[in-house]
């Protein structure tokens, strides 16, 4: 068992975000002291409020633009209450984590008509607001994202959908991360060859490197099959009918040139390889269908750690959802001293604690030099050669790790039914991945033990860590009998 600062909670250890209490963890990150749990601060916030007479209730509904409409109950203090001011820092935080994890284009808001036309404010003025409209609703769900306070708030209503699976014939799959693609050829679910190529996509203006990129390693893979039935990958993004609508990917391309050869690259890909059955999906879904067919397990959440976030879930009857599952940008640290992310500019969201990113950054906290322009891959591979060399300084990165991604479970288990957690990507990749989830085991252990008993942390054998999403993505496409 993992050894932790454990300290229990007093007046002294509480600040504040813009008037709302936080609360300092009772296993404190190694290297980041300053660490305050969204999880710890929500719970405080609403035992406040369950405790003062005259709470608010606030109704939230966000719509999708299929009609999709995902309705969630909170309440706040009045507006008497000394601790008001942070009532609008709760929903903030509480609408983003929403936004960003389910997705939509209307907010429907039941509430105090002061807070709703702060959160409108916030998405129509601010850096970070604007950030998010933009992303979430123009470009995912094709519509200005608009906030609106009513007292008729839509019902609910969603459906799931049963994802891959399919292992006949003659496959490829890929799976295209921030480093590195991976690609792997099978034949009726055996795998006949895979392989991992670095390249360097995220600042590349022009499209035609990832499309080269891609079908180099679609044509290496061919090259180990009598034929090919089908395609299948994943990727950083959001995908519909095989277009692109935001992908992480793709954000140096400038917007005029995404929109003339990005936004249909893929099926530009499918054409390419005479019309097979082609599917591209979200790489958080395929981190989690990998898991749920390793497994044989449902209501599992994937999360893999990249060069960024990815995440994924399926649902207990073993099915995927219209949610949007970026966890890379849902607020995890709600001090306002945490990290900032480079792309939304936003604070302690999931980027900077679950990726490379995150152990680029706490490498000077360790103590561990680097060149300021060493790449996150070359970072990477320094601190897991200093891990197998028994550093206790590389080994300190990874409980701190460890302890965030306790808390961030326990914090997704507030929107999600979890019964496994899938623990893979390449930051995960030797021991430095057992000494994550120990960590994450130790923070439930202490701080949650009713998610203790009901979620088991899995971590990938070597091989499944590296390729197992390309795998689980050539199981994407179905094959029409016959075909």
């Amino acid at each position: 068992m993992l050894r932790f600062e454990v300290r229990t909670i007093s007046a002294e250890m509480m600040d504040t975000n813009q008037g709302l209490p936080l609360v300092a963890p009772r296993v404190v990150p190694v290297l980041d002291p300053g660490f305050r749990p969204a999880v710890l601060a929500v719970r405080a916030f609403r035992a406040l409020v369950d405790a003062t007479p005259g709470a608010v209730p606030i109704r939230l509904a966000l719509e999708q633009a299929d009609g999709s409409v995902f309705r969630f109950d909170s309440r706040v203090l009045p507006d008497s209450h000394p601790q008001a001011e942070g009532n609008f820092t709760f929903i903030e935080r509480f609408v983003k984590f929403l936004l960003w994890s389910r997705g939509g284009w209307r907010i429907h808001v039941d509430g105090p008509a002061s807070l709703v036309a702060r959160l409108a404010a916030h998405y129509r003025d601010t850096p970070t607001g604007k950030f998010d409209a933009h992303l979430v609703g123009r470009r995912m769900f094709d519509h200005p994202l608009e906030v609106v306070q009513t007292h008729d708030l839509p019902p609910e209503r969603s459906e799931t959908r049963p994802l891959g699976r399919h292992l006949e014939g003659c496959r490829i799959g890929f799976d295209l991360g921030g480093s590195d693609r991976k690609v792997a050829a099978l034949v009726d679910g055996k795998v006949v060859f895979s392989d991992e190529t670095v390249w360097d996509p995220y600042y590349k203006p022009d499209p035609q490197y990832h499309y080269d990129g891609i079908m180099d390693s679609l044509t290496r893979a061919a090259a180990h099959l009598p034929r090919v039935d089908a395609i299948g990958g994943s990727a950083a993004g959001v995908y519909v009918n095989n277009r692109v609508k935001v992908g992480s990917l793709f954000r140096g391309v400038p917007e005029d040139v995404f929109n003339a050869r990005v936004r249909d690259m893929f099926l530009d890909i499918r054409k390419a390889w005479r019309d097979v059955p082609f599917e591209v999906v979200n790489d958080g879904e395929v981190t989690a269908l990998a898991g749920s067919m390793s497994l044989d397990a449902n209501a599992i959440l994937g999360i893999a750690f990249g060069t960024s976030t990815a995440a994924g879930y399926v649902t207990p009857d073993g099915n995927i959802t219209s949610w949007l599952n970026e966890l890379a940008f849902v607020p995890l640290d709600y001090s306002p001293a945490a990290p900032t992310d480079e792309w939304s500019g936003d604070y302690g969201v999931g980027a900077q604690y679950f990726s490379q990113q995150c152990l680029g950054r706490l490498m000077p906290a360790a103590g561990i030099e680097s060149k300021a322009d060493t790449p996150l891959p070359e970072r990477l591979k320094q601190v897991q050669a200093l891990m197998l060399d028994g550093d206790r300084r590389a080994k300190k990165i990874y409980e701190t790790i460890g302890t965030y991604l306790g808390y961030g479970v326990a914090h997704f288990a507030s929107f999600y039914e979890i019964r496994h957690v899938l623990v893979l990507g390449r930051v995960t990749s030797g021991p430095g991945g057992d000494d994550m989830v120990a960590g994450a085991r130790e923070v439930l252990a202490v701080e949650f033990p009713e998610l203790a008993e009901r979620i088991a942390f899995h971590v990938p054998g070597e091989h499944d860590k590296r390729h197992g999403q390309a795998i689980a993505a050539a199981s994407l496409p179905s094959i029409a009998r016959g075909q």
